[in-house]
């Protein structure tokens, strides 16, 4: 299988049915039918409007495409696939990390250390850095705004009434949506739960916004203005293409998972690749002597002849 940052971003599609063709799947609509190869796709993100067969659903699976079913203009998140027969060497050490306080503290300096070009002050209390990333963020919106010569009047915006929001809020809001779903099937791909936050909380993705969070600045915010300074017309689609295009010349699929290693602490060789060559085997068995045993292994001791003082495990 290709290491992540080998794939290509994503792809939105609303109103048209999807199946399977050869080892590809083809999108039929109004237009008529489009081939699309999913071997190095990241992301599918179904809108509104689509039926898709277990076949073609089948084949993205196996060439580890996440898919996800979103609302209209790819904003709202409404449920993901998984990868199956994945390591979960990942996932157990971003656990372990999460579940003591003092570890996940470390991975909060880490991660709003990484949004900072200069080192964080180590007195600083984590509210003091939280009101420091604050003034950030609203410099940068100050400076999107200058830069590009629009008003910016503040962040605004309800997610039950898409339409009420003015159109930076809504270029902000698209593209932030696709920078979540690009940054989503990164951190499924390599492993880890998107829901075990550790500046966020409380939601089934709050790694996501955690990890996102790390390139709003650099990408989904220049292009929300940038968007909107070249008229409303057809926004929500030309934010789409313009972070499609932004992820690829920024080559961010190559950096979300180093990232993600880094502000977990763990070692550059780590699980970039879509195997289970960093920790335990994908079918082991948890031993509390041994740490891991074979999976796929009948254990029944009376199958064989019995050892006395025999310590291996008895499943």
């Amino acid at each position: 299988m290709p290491k992540f940052e080998n794939q290509d971003s994503f792809l939105y599609v609303e109103h048209c049915r999807i199946d399977q063709e050869a080892l590809a799947i083809a999108i039929h609509n109004d237009l008529g039918k489009t081939p699309v190869p999913c071997a190095n796709l990241a992301l599918l993100m179904i809108g509104p409007g689509v039926s898709i067969t277990h076949a073609a659903v089948s084949v993205l699976s196996e060439h580890g495409c996440l898919i996800a079913w979103c609302g209209e203009h790819g904003v709202r998140l409404y449920a993901v696939g998984t990868f199956p027969k994945r390591s979960s060497a990942n996932l157990q050490h971003q656990v372990r990390l999460w579940a003591n306080p003092d570890s996940r503290m470390q991975v909060v300096r880490l991660l709003y250390q990484m949004r900072f070009s200069g080192e964080l002050e180590e007195n600083l209390s984590l509210r003091e850095i939280r009101g420091k990333e604050g003034i950030r963020v609203r410099r940068a919106y100050e400076k999107a705004a200058e830069d590009y010569g629009v008003v910016w009047s503040g962040r605004h915006y309800e997610t039950n009434n898409w339409k009420k929001a003015d159109p930076l809020n809504r270029a902000l809001s698209a593209a932030n949506s696709c920078l979540y779903g690009i940054t989503h099937a990164a951190i499924t791909a390599a492993g880890f739960s998107p829901a075990l936050g550790f500046i966020h909380s409380g939601s089934m993705t709050s790694f996501v916004f955690d990890i996102a969070d790390l390139y709003k600045t650099e990408i989904s915010i220049p292009i929300a203005f940038s968007t909107v300074s070249q008229g409303v017309d057809d926004l929500e689609r030309r934010v789409r293409i313009a972070c499609r295009n932004e992820f690829h010349k920024s080559r961010l699929l190559h950096r979300i998972i180093p990232d993600i290693q880094f502000a977990l602490m763990m070692p550059p060789k780590s699980e970039t690749r879509f195997s289970s060559e960093y920790g335990p085997e994908v079918d082991a068995l948890w031993d509390p002597k041994m740490e891991h045993v074979n999976g796929g292994v009948n254990y029944d001791l009376d199958l064989h002849d019995k050892v006395e003082n025999d310590d291996s495990p008895n499943l």
